[in-house]
C-alpha cells in the first residue's frame, strides 16, 4: 500500500497475551507436538506389523495353507509337467520376416 512505510509499521500497536496465557500456550502446543510424536511412533510399529503380516499372509499362499485344500486336485508338479508335454506337442510357430508381395 502506498501509505504504509517502516515508520508506520514500527508504530503500530503489537498486542502480546500476557506471560502466563503465552506459557500455557507453549505448554499445550509441546503436549501436542509429544502427541504427534506418539502417534509417529505408532504409524511406524504399525506399518512394521503391515509388512510383516503381507510376508506372511504370502508365505501361507504359496504353501497353500489360506483356503482348504481339494484332496482331489493334483500336484502342482503334475501340473507343470503336462504343460511342458502340451508345450511340446504344440507346434511351434514361426518367427521370421514377413514375405513382402
Amino acid at each position: 500500500m502506498p501509505k504504509i512505510n517502516q515508520h508506520t509499521v514500527m508504530n503500530a500497536p503489537a498486542l502480546l497475551p500476557p506471560l502466563a496465557e503465552q506459557t500455557e500456550i507453549v505448554r499445550r502446543v509441546e503436549q501436542l507436538f509429544a502427541f504427534a510424536d506418539q502417534l509417529e511412533a505408532k504409524v511406524a510399529t504399525a506399518q512394521a506389523r503391515i509388512d510383516r503380516l503381507t510376508q506372511s499372509i504370502l508365505a501361507k499362499a504359496f504353501r497353500g495353507e489360506l483356503v482348504p485344500q481339494d484332496p482331489n486336485d493334483e500336484p502342482a508338479s503334475v501340473l507343470l509337467e503336462r504343460i511342458q508335454a502340451q508345450r511340446a506337442a504344440a507346434p511351434k510357430a514361426r518367427r521370421g520376416r514377413k514375405a513382402t508381395a
